[in-house]
C-alpha cells in the first residue's frame, strides 16, 4: 500500500450536503445504520452560528467507514443529496483563493453591501 492512499483511508469521513436543520445527533443516528459512530460534527458559520451544510463523521473502523460511504454517498437525507468520502488530512487540501476573507462571496475588499451606490 503506498503512503498516498494510506493517508486518505481511515475511519474519518467528510460529509457534504447535510440538511441545514440536521443536528449532530441526526448525523450519528443516520450513520449508525452503517456501524459504530465515534463522533459526528457539523461545521457552523463563525459569524451566524448556522450550519454550513457539511461536517465530519468518525466511524469505529475503516470497514465501517467504507460501509457508511456505501450506505450514504449519493443518497438523500431530508431532501438533500449527501456526498460522503474519506476525509483528507488538512495538509492535502488545495490552497485557498487569493483575495482575503469572503472575496468570492462579496466581491473582495470593494464589496460594501450596496453602501455608497446611490441608495435613497
Amino acid at each position: 500500500m503506498d503512503t498516498a492512499s494510506a493517508s486518505v483511508q481511515g475511519n474519518k469521513l467528510y460529509v457534504g450536503g447535510i440538511p441545514y436543520r440536521s443536528t449532530e445527533d441526526d448525523l450519528k443516528k443516520a450513520f449508525g445504520e452503517a456501524g459504530s459512530v465515534v463522533s459526528a460534527s457539523i461545521i457552523s458559520d463563525r459569524m451566524t452560528g448556522r450550519s454550513r451544510g457539511f461536517g465530519f463523521v468518525e466511524m469505529a473502523s475503516e470497514a465501517e467507514a467504507q460501509a457508511a460511504i456505501d450506505r450514504w454517498d449519493g443518497k438523500e437525507m431530508d431532501g438533500r443529496t449527501l456526498s460522503v468520502s474519506f476525509a483528507r488530512p488538512q495538509g492535502e487540501r488545495p490552497p485557498r483563493r487569493e483575495g482575503g476573507y469572503g472575496a468570492g462571496d462579496r466581491g473582495g475588499y470593494g464589496g460594501n453591501g450596496g453602501y455608497g451606490r446611490g441608495g435613497y
